[in-house]
């Protein structure tokens, strides 16, 4: 049963704009291209945004073949499927990749044995605060939070995996 999910990429220099469309491309096995806008809080910077369709686990094709690009910052989403969890991946350049597994309400979701070791690792408060923090993608968040306003509005292309 397919599943579907968003690309967001929040900015990327313009030279990269086509690497972005064929590493898209070659995951969803179909053309790609996307509309291109500026991205007003990095000067000279574009971003897209699309949604997918395929099967289970091209959100995390997708995370790694945007990764290649150190330089851009994305964020790719994969709806929960019949016995899967969805999935959310972030990436900031410096910061790296975080994944997450999201419910279908879009919360990040952590398991019990994940946190059983934060709290067993962390002793103090203030260390348990940071570890969540950490468990629960707060920085990347903060770090991408200006990118997701200045998409509001902007044009959304729908793609379809093909194999």
């Amino acid at each position: 049963m397919p599943t579907r999910g968003v690309v967001y990429v929040h900015s990327t220099p313009l030279a990269v704009c086509a690497h972005v469309e064929w590493a898209i491309a070659r995951v969803l096995t179909a053309p790609v291209n996307l509309h291109w806008t500026s991205q007003p809080v990095e000067s000279g910077a574009r971003r897209a945004e699309c949604s997918w369709t395929g099967r289970p686990g091209t959100g995390a094709e997708l995370a790694a073949a945007l990764r290649q690009w150190p330089m851009i910052r994305f964020e790719v989403t994969e709806e929960p499927s019949p016995g899967l969890d969805g999935e959310r991946f972030m990436f900031v350049p410096g910061r790296g990749l975080f994944r997450a597994t999201v419910g279908a309400a879009g919360d990040i979701q952590l398991g019990e044995d994940r946190l059983r070791s934060i709290m067993e690792s962390a002793r103090a408060p203030e260390a348990l605060a940071h570890a969540l923090d950490r468990a629960l993608g707060t920085a990347w968040d903060a770090e991408l939070e200006p990118y997701r306003y200045a998409g509001d509005g902007a044009p959304v292309t729908l793609l379809t995996r093909v194999g």
